[in-house]
């Protein structure tokens, strides 16, 4: 009678693993870190307001002041947009887009703050694009009121006032459901800017980072021929923006370390830290600790917005050197770390880095399934979760 039930229930978990063979597998194959990580990820720099060169120089201060037990200062990492619409010149040439690109004069202070921060080795540099914007999409809808106001205001506009589906660069969003943009169409536009960035910062780029996370194989591969390495995700691909202008299209669930085309390397990004949007010093801490528990690098998106209005701009500069400094004395082996340098280290398995040991690797497994709701609920209903907790208890 026992052996029955023994067996039985044998069965029903061998029945449960193998449903979830495939999130189960993902969390065993990503890579186990030695030490914590923190990789603050500055999205959407550059072409825009020239408030920003002011911004960024205070930044660059700041992150001096925080250094790890090695000496390494804190990293931002730069998500660059390399140019903007020129409205003053698209005034002049009615119905034609016309952009202005980071070699214009006006744009000189911050070119030399990014390359002050990368100097120190508090920035380091990606390519999030050219634009912010697919511009034959832009101009497709030119004459919506929010778009015209955009396209007809100020000079040096901030790309976040565009409609949000408007802002994917790798979807043609000028209706909604978004159509794929050809794919020579976007072979062409990679290279654009791939040179561009060259141009502006003497070197490829080695670090993508797709607009509003909405791109596809086309873009990778585009990608991977102008001497990207490394692909930043928010743990999967959405490839358009639906009816509604939300992300939609998942067509690939993402890990870290897992290969992208070209035998690139993705990085799941999928913390936030954006004090506009309310975000205390807390806010940060957590989730590195819950990083650091799963034995992951803890790349955190926080965007150009939260640090372009001069009137809380101190504030804002307050909450980040706060959280560096809760987060520094909680985790006193804390690392900071550039993420092109951490796609090296997970492409390498650099033993300095990466777990390889058996029990560290499985250790870090019995944490990261219990990110799967459904999973964790059908381990307690069936009694799965008993062996899983013995076990982790034995480690």
């Amino acid at each position: 009678m026992i052996l029955g039930v023994l067996m039985s229930l044998a069965g029903v978990w061998g029945l449960l693993l193998l449903a979830y063979r495939r999130p189960l597998r993902a969390r065993w194959r990503e890579p186990v870190l030695k030490q914590p990580v923190l990789i603050l990820e500055g999205d959407d720099w550059g072409a825009g307001p020239l408030v920003q060169a002011a911004a960024l120089e205070r930044l660059r201060l700041l992150l001096l002041r925080h250094r790890d037990g090695s000496g390494q200062p804190a990293i931002m990492t730069l998500g660059v947009v390399l140019e903007v619409a020129d409205t003053q010149a698209m005034a002049r040439q009615p119905g034609s887009y016309v952009g202005m690109d980071l070699h214009a004069p006006e744009y000189a202070p911050l070119r030399a703050v990014m390359e002050a921060g990368s100097r120190d080795g508090v920035f380091a540099l990606q390519l999030h694009g050219q634009c912010h914007y697919w511009p034959n999409s832009l101009m497709t809808v030119a004459g919506r009121p929010e778009v015209a106001a955009w396209l007809h205001g100020p000079p040096h506009p901030r790309t976040e006032d565009l409609p949000s589906p408007l802002q994917s660069r790798w979807t043609d969003a000028g209706q909604l459901p978004s159509r794929e943009i050809p794919a020579s169409e976007v072979a062409q536009a990679v290279a654009q800017e791939a040179r561009l960035y060259r141009d502006l910062f003497g070197q490829a780029p080695r670090v993508a980072v797709p607009m509003t996370f909405v791109w596809n194989d086309a873009v990778e591969a585009a990608w991977a021929r102008a001497g990207v390495r490394c692909v930043v995700t928010p743990g999967r691909r959405y490839t358009r923006r639906e009816a509604d202008g939300a992300p939609g299209g998942v067509d690939k669930v993402i890990s870290n370390g897992q290969r992208a085309q070209g035998d690139m390397v993705y990085v799941v990004r999928d913390c936030y830290f954006e004090p506009a949007l309310g975000h205390a010093a807390g806010h940060l801490a957590a989730a590195v600790l819950r990083k650091w528990r799963e034995r992951r690098p803890c790349l955190v998106e926080m965007h150009r917005f939260n640090f372009l209005d001069d009137a809380v701009l101190e504030s804002r500069l307050q909450i980040l050197d706060h959280a560096l400094r809760e987060v520094s004395g909680l985790l006193p082996n804390l690392r900071f770390l550039a993420t092109e340098a951490l796609a090296d280290d997970i492409v390498r398995r650099d033993a300095a880095w990466i777990d390889r040991a058996f029990a560290g690797r499985l250790r870090a497994w019995l944490v990261r399934i219990r990110e799967l709701p459904r999973f964790r609920k059908l381990c307690l209903l069936t009694g799965l979760a008993l062996p899983f907790a013995l076990l982790e208890r034995t480690l």
